[in-house]
């Protein structure tokens, strides 16, 4: 699953561009507003026109739960990866009906299946406001800079979106200060899910298999917007070709990659590699290995913590390529000599000054800050809901500009919908993640610091998690309805033990957000400014930002690699399943392949790679070719794009998605669905 994939072995991996030098070859996740077409024709002797940018634009969308899609219909049929819909199909089932593991075909329309908690978005308009927010700065520094960025930015967000039934404004920060794009964004808030394969038949290869190539994974499925009750209208959407892609043809990626590293200067990465990598890989492990134990205890515990797992795994696949990556000289000195050399073409320049020594400043400040921030909010879904209640109750008697980052007008709809959609909890589930939370709070902060105590009292983690969430009735969605339109007085009457829980950490998480504010946001915002007008400075505007989970487009071609002195081939075939497969898991064919395995036409083109340059939050992006159709659903990179966090190699790094031709053949012949194939079939 692309959360994004491991660097290379060598130095070459950073010959292009890392933090600072200008892109090249076929790297860059760039904003639709700053598309490099000129390069492009330079590589490939082609380039979109503004109208071929404005019709994919228009058939992109967002899913709130941190992936990407398509519209490939004209009634609001989306596009998207199987692990994208997970959750959907997890909050679906029950013991009766277990929809991940069986997976879903919609009889028709009528019997899709909501998905609690998902909002599909569509850009409609990209705006410029850098001299907006920057002329809120002033002369102010710390906590007061940051409140007034945010202040501004709630104001131009509310001017934006008056209607925030229909549409969604949000203010995005890039290039670590130096600018701020308004996006806006025509919503659908009623998200429902129309066909999805077996979960096997998606993860086909597990884990071993995950971030690799070649792949036989049918990771794709099917959602639906509605609104009003009915689908949604989408004249704009990307025309499905079911065919095979084609060696060194141009593909385009389009989605929202979450977040990137590129541009940290050398003392934030060294936090990475010192403080953040090493903690979040010792604590994520020990998680897995709690949860992997508790569900070998029954076959439903296994049901119920599978979807979890799978995202943990998945994680700890991506940490332990970026330890690798931070951790290898020759990669770590090649990020060193760019960032000097940006500071040598910047010397003299006394408007950007020292930003480089700012940053530091502030890293070694935020230091002290990280482990309190970090294990004073404990970890599980009813704490979750439980601080979220609090922090809206108390945030929404504040004037909009006085609100944090998610409570404000603009922000509200969407956390309104996530905290209030009903879905299932486990409490078994809930109480170990909290359990391992706390003891890890207890284990880091150390047994006689201040915030310890105030987590736990007298308690210890195992009798704290037992009795706050046996005793807790945020399971209810009605109940969790209640305390939110009763507000502030509701909140502070309840005498739920995890909303009381949630009321005795809010003062204690605010001084310390206050206190980052003040050391380490403030001066970063600031010192992002000058470091972002030193890049332009250095390399013209032509430079693309880091990942933001908003849209962006990237470049490149059907291609292969080559892995120890062999040529990686640049796909796989449906056939290739029953070769790899051993019978045991997680190498056991998916039960419907079987089934129809001589339905299956084997020579069909399966998984395929591409030079696209993407991380996490692509999932589910469409690959898209010189015609502007759809051939193919982004859903991982090889081994070597671990590291794409930092920085991307042409010669390696590469995309890996599910062929429409693979996912066409699934629809006719192994989960039958006749009125998608005619639909997708539609002109």
């Amino acid at each position: 699953m692309i959360r994004t994939s491991f660097y290379a072995s060598t130095a070459i991996l950073l010959a292009s561009a890392l933090s600072s030098a200008p892109a090249r070859a076929d790297e860059g996740m760039w904003t639709f507003d700053n598309f490099p077409a000129e390069r492009m024709q330079e590589t490939y002797g082609w380039a979109p026109d503004q109208a071929w940018l404005d019709k994919v634009q228009a058939a992109a969308v967002r899913l709130t739960g941190g992936c990407s899609a398509s519209f490939v219909s004209g009634d609001g049929l989306i596009l998207t990866n199987h692990h994208c819909v997970a959750s959907c199909l997890f909050d679906n089932s029950d013991a009766g009906a277990d929809y991940l593991d069986a997976g879903f075909v919609a009889a028709n329309r009528s019997d899709e299946l909501t998905c609690p908690g998902q909002q599909a978005e569509v850009v409609t308009q990209i705006s410029d406001v850098t001299d907006q927010v920057k002329a809120s700065f002033g002369t102010l520094t710390g906590e007061a800079l940051t409140k007034a960025r945010d202040a501004r930015i709630a104001e131009i967000e509310t001017e934006s979106c008056p209607d925030t039934e229909k549409y969604r404004c949000q203010v995005v920060t890039l290039f670590g200060g130096g600018q701020y794009k308004l996006y806006t964004y025509r919503k659908y808030s009623d998200v429902r899910l129309a066909w999805a394969p077996e979960d096997r038949a998606a993860t086909f290869g597990g884990d071993p298999d995950n971030f690799n190539f070649p792949r036989y994974s049918l990771d794709a499925s099917f959602l639906r917007a509605y609104e009003n009750g009915e689908p949604v209208d989408t004249p704009n959407h990307l025309q499905w070709n079911p065919r095979a892609p084609e060696e060194g043809e141009v593909t385009f990626v389009v989605g929202n990659p979450g977040s990137t590293s590129r541009l940290y200067t050398q003392s934030q990465l060294a936090f990475e590699r010192e403080v953040r990598l090493p903690i979040t890989l010792a604590t994520t492990s020990e998680l897995r290995g709690r949860l992997i134990r508790a569900m070998d205890e029954s076959p439903e515990k296994a049901r119920e913590g599978l979807d979890t797992l799978n995202g943990i795994e998945n994680s700890l696949k991506v940490y332990i390529g970026r330890t690798k990556a931070l951790n290898d000289p020759q990669f770590t000195a090649t990020l060193a000599e760019q960032e000097a050399e940006l500071r040598r073409r910047s010397a003299g320049n006394s408007a950007i000054g020292d930003p480089w020594t700012e940053v530091e400043g502030a890293v070694d400040a935020y230091r002290t800050l990280y482990l309190p921030a970090r294990f004073t909010s404990p970890s599980g879904s009813l704490y979750g809901y439980a601080r979220a209640l609090v922090f809206a109750a108390q945030e929404r008697e504040k004037p909009n500009a006085q609100r944090l980052p998610g409570y404000t007008d603009s922000a509200l709809p969407l956390t309104r919908k996530r905290l209030l959609d009903e879905r299932p909890v486990y409490p078994w589930l809930d109480e170990m993640t909290m359990e391992w939370s706390l003891s890890k709070a207890r284990e880091y902060l150390g047994v006689d610091d201040p915030d310890t105590r105030l987590l736990l009292g007298q308690e210890s983690p195992e009798q704290l998690a037992e009795r706050l969430v046996e005793g807790t009735r945020l399971a209810d969605a009605a109940y969790r309805t209640q305390l939110w339109e009763g507000g502030m007085a509701a909140i502070e009457a309840s005498d739920d033990p995890m909303i009381q829980y949630a009321l005795k950490l809010a003062e204690r998480q605010r001084e310390l957000d206050a206190a980052i504010d003040e050391a380490y946001s403030g001066p970063l915002t600031a010192a992002g400014a000058k470091l972002a007008d030193a890049r332009f400075a250095a390399y013209g505007d032509s430079l693309y930002p880091d990942a933001t989970f908003t849209l962006r487009i990237s470049y490149g071609q059907v291609k292969g690699w080559e892995e120890r002195g062999n040529q990686v081939p640049i796909s796989t075939t449906m056939g290739g399943t029953f070769e790899r497969a051993t019978g045991n898991a997680p190498f056991d064919v998916a039960p419907a392949f079987a089934e129809n395995r001589a339905d299956i036409n084997m020579a069909t083109t399966y998984d395929f790679v591409t030079t696209n340059d993407i991380i996490g939050g692509n999932s589910g992006s469409p690959v898209i070719d010189r015609a502007g159709t759809v051939i193919g659903a982004a859903f991982d990179g090889n081994i070597h794009s671990l590291g794409g966090n930092y920085g991307y190699d042409p010669n390696l790094n590469r995309t890996v998605a599910v062929s429409t031709d693979a996912v066409q053949e699934a629809l006719k012949t192994i989960y039958p669905a006749p009125a998608l194939v005619a639909e997708l079939s539609a002109k």
